[in-house]
């Protein structure tokens, strides 16, 4: 039986990570040298999905360890330059199986499709006039996609509403699509595009404007919880300081915005692994967490009766598994990896890790800091940035975290005194 609960797999060589990882998800000789190449993406295939491509430009990938969610084993591709983040993810996961792993779940793939309709001087009366044709303008919307309509996706519903802005009030129709295991900008754009001019005819009024998915994605959302054993966290103060920080970010939208800098530290790196749009999620989890009104966390800490922590999270999670830039060649061998069958196990899969980070945040924030841990990955990087190569890299960031003079000028004199002892 497969288990993601691989100890000291930190300490394993490339090549001895990359056998465990291609036994577990039955990988080829091929997809292994894929992962092993710069990105593996070929300059003509690059050239292929941006203007005036001159190249490819690779991130790390490491594997989150440890993740059980709803009773199935992860093991998580994360693409990031952030030392501190795989490792994080992985611990916070490992206390999370100690209590019975991740259980998260997932509403339909509904992305929002925006029309804008300006200059109509009675946009109540248009609009009940276009709620009670809804049925026209979904028609039009599925002509443009019949392939997805075969696949049970499609347009499925319409949402009205009247606002008001700086320049006048504006009618706003929300074409609700069912985009299946797509992120789905581009069905959804053609969709609004194709109604605009039919919502016009229904207004009997008015100017339309923009036709535009919607990244706040609220009828897509995944949720997660786990209880985290106060005993594996390491005690009742411990437990507590996490729920003081809890309780600052939930005041305070200074420190808010840094703790779900740090969830989405997780997400957006799972995101960026499966060639997902980044952008588009960090966009869609900021604005939701302040959608009533205020900047709130993405996630909730609370102590259950027998004093542990338990954490649960949710978030808008516009992600695919098929289509636009998931056709990647690394893309399509880290969604091997993962194993996920659908966009919606995707963003059930994102959901606990974002979890996972804002836990291994906390409770760093809570014992000895967030620094001690992550300064001593990070020593690493500004060995090289020194100019250490090989062996020398982990010989100088030994001894500028022991003297804790974690800076590119001391790794650079401690690398020239070690260079002149050989």
């Amino acid at each position: 039986m497969r288990s993601s609960r691989i100890s000291d797999f930190y300490k394993l060589s490339i090549d001895e990570r990359l056998k465990i990882i291609k036994e577990f998800s039955s990988l080829t000789d091929e997809e292994v040298e894929t992962l092993k190449n710069s990105g593996g993406l070929k300059l003509e295939d690059a050239d292929r999905m941006i203007e005036n491509a001159i190249g490819a430009f690779s991130l790390p990938v490491g594997i989150a360890v440890n993740f059980v969610i709803n009773g199935k084993d992860y093991l998580i591709p994360m693409a990031i330059e952030e030392p501190s983040v795989v490792a994080g993810a992985s611990n916070a996961a490992r206390i999370a199986g100690e209590g019975g792993g991740f259980h998260a779940s997932s509403t339909e793939p509904i992305m929002i499709a925006q029309v804008q309709l300006v200059g109509v001087q009675d946009p109540n009366r248009a609009r009940a006039e276009l709620l009670s044709r809804k049925e026209e303008i979904l028609k039009i919307a599925n002509e443009q996609d019949p392939l997805l309509l075969s696949l049970g996706g499609g347009a499925k519903d319409i949402e009205v509403r009247v606002i008001d802005t700086e320049m006048s009030q504006m009618i706003i129709v929300h074409l609700l699509v069912d985009t299946r295991d797509a992120m789905g900008p581009n069905v959804v754009n053609t969709m609004a595009e194709a109604v605009a001019p039919k919502i016009r005819e229904i207004a009997d009024a008015g100017t339309v404007y923009l036709r535009i998915v919607s990244n706040l994605a609220v009828h897509r959302l995944a949720r997660a919880w786990a209880l985290f054993p106060s005993k594996t966290i390491g005690g009742e103060d411990v437990v507590d300081g996490i729920l003081y920080a809890y309780a600052f970010a939930s005041a305070d939208p200074y420190r808010c915005a840094t703790h779900n800098k740090g969830i989405m530290n997780g997400i957006a790196a799972v995101v960026q692994a499966t060639a997902n749009d980044t952008r588009a999620i960090e966009a869609g989890a900021h604005a939701f967490a302040s959608i009533h009104g205020r900047y709130a966390p993405l996630t909730c800490w609370e102590k259950n009766a027998d004093g542990d922590l338990v954490g649960s999270i949710e978030v808008p999670v516009a992600v695919g598994i098929v289509g636009g830039a998931t056709r990647h060649p690394q893309a399509k061998v880290n969604l091997k990896i993962l194993g996920v069958k659908s966009s919606r196990e995707l963003g059930e899969v994102l959901a606990a890790v974002g979890l996972a980070q804002n836990l291994a945040a906390l409770r760093a924030l809570a014992t000895v800091g967030i620094q001690r841990g992550h300064m001593r990955l990070h020593a690493r990087n500004i060995a090289a940035m020194a100019g250490a190569k090989g062996e020398l890299i982990d010989k100088v960031a030994e001894i500028i975290v022991r003297e804790k003079k974690i800076r590119v000028d001391r790794a650079r004199e401690v690398l020239e005194k070690l260079v002149a002892k050989k």
